[in-house]
């Protein structure tokens, strides 16, 4: 397939290594399999993101003084449903990191089987040096100003890195009140307080996802987990959940790492009280029951289980040939590059990729979503139930394609994901 050089992501050069270029060459990759199978012109189609907003926000601080801050909304595909996607809130995020996220949630949605496209926002600021208020001002004008994009049949947001369930109960008010109402009609975001209609587990369930992966990789490789050696590089939402959840599956946490430092410890961590030291002090650096390491490097300790749970880009062509897990768990988004993915896959380690590996959180928003919709409530026994077999599901489908066709997971997955959004447009027709 050739791609076309006059739309919106072409128009315009790609950094590489960015998480779009990323995703790019991913699709890019398994379009070529796939141009047998679906018309050229529906592949050229889905590699475009249908709609890229920029938005300026301009709240009043709590100094009572105006700042101005860029905000992103892309969508990039509601051929199955309304784009769903989080909003992310760092300082350097960019429209084509946005676009790269919204591709690959298209994919997630998919492949995961959620009645969803992909879409994504993004929030140029540093949530970490924002007070409280401030930040809960920022997310109310980011309301406010892309109320248009938002709702149930349009875009539904949630919690991404930099946001959280307090910012999406105050989205969800924002918009109400927007309205007039006492409450939204329908669900306008997902990831919210429990109190305002969200769902038990979905703060847990993109963790919980990452070790129902792992195990059922260590099952499809003949592979024990009680015991498997651990390392996470991350530690926040979704690392720490993931390392609760292995540590309860027999798996020895050795190594943990965030922005502010890591810990290494060759017996194992106690994580409970890793847990608890990152929640007091804000970082797992100083934890009393490990040693400091440099994080940039711990990953390339022996290991059994490697889960790069943190930002994109974090394994490369440069440390890949020192990795030496022989699983890697993709709990980040866009974590590994398209080079490093060679390397790995020549090197036979196990990708579990990220629109498989991190679908748990998308697939409990689903749910949330459906709850909101028909004004029901779920159990957090349900939630986990279902969680766990649709990962299982998912995971053997991806895996039987791979084995069948002797390609990666993340081309059998990527496969698996393109084609289903690909059926979805052509069922629809081209015509609107």
């Amino acid at each position: 397939m050739t791609p076309s050089h006059t739309s919106a992501v072409a128009a315009s050069k790609v950094a590489p290594h960015s998480i779009l270029s990323n995703a790019l060459a991913n699709f890019d990759r398994i379009a070529q399999p796939l141009a047998s199978e679906v018309p050229v012109e529906v592949l050229e189609k889905i590699r475009q993101p249908r709609e890229r907003i920029e938005l300026t926000l301009s709240p009043q601080m709590d100094d009572r003084r105006v700042r101005v801050f860029r905000a992103f909304v892309v969508r990039h595909n509601d051929a199955l449903g309304p784009s769903k996607g989080g909003i992310r809130m760092t300082p350097g995020v960019t429209l084509d990191d946005v676009t790269g996220l919204a591709m690959e949630m298209t994919w997630k949605c998919a492949l995961i089987g959620v009645p969803f496209g992909g879409g994504k926002s993004g929030i140029v600021a540093d949530s970490e040096k924002l007070s409280g208020e401030n930040k809960e001002k920022l997310i109310r004008n980011f309301a406010r100003n892309a109320h248009r994009h938002i709702g149930p049949l349009l875009y539904v947001p949630a919690p991404d890195m930099g946001t959280n369930e307090a910012d999406m109960g105050y989205i969800k008010d924002a918009i109400s009140h927007g309205l007039g109402h006492s409450t939204t009609q329908g669900c306008y975001v997902t990831g919210k307080p429990v109190i305002l209609g969200g769902i038990p587990g979905r703060r847990e369930a993109t963790g919980r996802g990452v070790a129902i992966a792992v195990q059922e990789a260590c099952k499809a490789l003949g592979r024990t987990l009680a015991g498997a050696r651990v390392i996470l590089q991350g530690f926040g939402n979704v690392g720490a959940i993931a390392a609760e959840e292995l540590a309860q599956m027999g798996a020895k946490i050795l190594g943990a790492s965030d922005l502010h430092g890591a810990v290494f410890h060759e017996q194992g961590l106690d994580v409970a009280a890793l847990q608890k030291h990152a929640s007091e002090a804000g970082s797992v650096k100083g934890f009393p029951g490990g040693q400091p390491v440099d994080g940039r490097t711990m990953i390339e300790q022996p290991c059994d289980i490697l889960v790069p749970a943190a930002a994109a880009n974090q394994i490369t062509a440069a440390n890949a040939p020192k990795i030496q897990a022989k699983i890697v768990a993709e709990g980040a988004n866009s974590p590994t590059t398209p080079e490093a993915d060679e390397i790995l896959a020549a090197r036979n380690v196990f990708v579990i990729p990220d629109i498989l590996c991190n679908a748990g959180g998308v697939f409990v928003s689903y749910l949330e979503y459906t709850q909101e919709t028909q004004q029901e409530q779920m159990t957090q026994e349900e939630v986990r139930h279902r969680l766990g077999a649709r990962m299982i599901d998912r995971f053997a489908q991806v895996y039987s394609l791979s084995r069948a066709r002797h390609m990666p997971m993340r081309d059998a997955a990527m496969y698996l994901a393109v084609k289903t959004v690909c059926q979805a447009i052509v069922a629809r027709g081209y015509l609107p």
